[in-house]
């Protein structure tokens, strides 16, 4: 799918890098296919050593002639971007942008008619090639376009297309779900140094049991209330354990924590539309 494509990737910080170090690793791409922008000088060097691929500070002159264009730079920052760059993209790239609340009504208003554009919604572990995106099309994607972005973001993890309307709700469950699960991580590592299991050994058993319980969901395709009962066992020591947790409310903390999120990424939105 993505063999003889070349990409641009405009705004080369970490998750820019995360995003070609998984194409270079898990894809046909080259790291001649591939080049990059950074916003300073000071990091061409930095890019260039980590990935090995063509940098520049010019955004105009690496994305013409590529097939793919991803736009990694900052919500505040994608207006310029995209007046910058119009007269330059045609409808002939793909326009993917990975900048959180930018809508792809808002990113086709800005560039020429007919592009296709893509929302992308990655989330932080794609550095480790466990991320999740979450996806949604503009008006003039088609399914060669979408192809090509599930082939992109597959190289870093897995990717699900779903309607604009749900991007808030990926954003808060997915992309802000990470910092939901270190706490958790940090509580149960908590717990273990209270009952004297020392620091280090007490995180490594967190978060290895946590990665064990989501590639059992992934792998089964069981519905995780299943998969509970297979470990609580009667009048064991588990369902005293989730008995406090029920008590603790942490079940509808979590839907709360998620719904608040998707709330606030609604208001970027129409904070953004607000400022058109």
């Amino acid at each position: 799918m993505l063999k003889g494509k070349k990409l641009a990737v405009v705004g080369v910080g970490k998750l820019g890098e995360a995003i070609i170090a998984g194409l270079l690793k898990n894809s046909e791409l080259t790291k001649s296919d591939i080049a990059g922008t950074v916003h300073h000088e000071s990091s061409l060097a930095r890019v260039n050593e980590r990935l090995g691929i063509k940098i520049s500070t010019d955004n105009r002159s690496v994305v013409k002639g590529c097939d793919m264009v991803i736009l990694a730079v900052k919500p505040q920052n994608m207006d310029g971007v995209l007046k910058e760059l119009k007269d330059v993209l045609t409808d002939k790239q793909l326009i993917i942008s990975v900048a959180a609340s930018v809508t792809t009504a808002f990113m086709e208003e800005r560039l020429n008619k007919g592009a296709p554009v893509i929302r992308a919604m990655p989330n932080t572990p794609s550095v480790y090639n466990a991320g999740m995106t979450g996806l949604c099309s503009g008006s003039q994607v088609k399914p060669e376009h979408v192809a090509l972005a599930r082939a992109i973001f597959e190289c870093v993890g897995k990717s699900v297309f779903v309607d604009e309307s749900l991007m808030d709700g990926v954003t808060a469950l997915s992309a802000s779900g990470p910092a939901y699960l270190y706490v958790i991580i940090e509580s149960l590592a908590e717990a273990g140094v209270k009952l004297g299991i020392p620091r280090e050994t007490s995180t490594l058993l967190a978060a290895q049991t946590m990665l064990g319980a989501a590639t059992m969901v992934l792998e089964s395709k069981a519905h995780p209330a299943l998969l509970k009962d297979m470990v609580t066992t009667p009048a064991g020591c588990t369902i005293d354990g989730l008995m406090e947790l029920e008590e603790g409310k942490l079940r509808v903390t979590l839907i709360k924590a998620v719904v608040k999120a998707a709330e606030r990424a609604r208001e970027l939105v129409n904070t953004q539309s607000a400022s058109k």
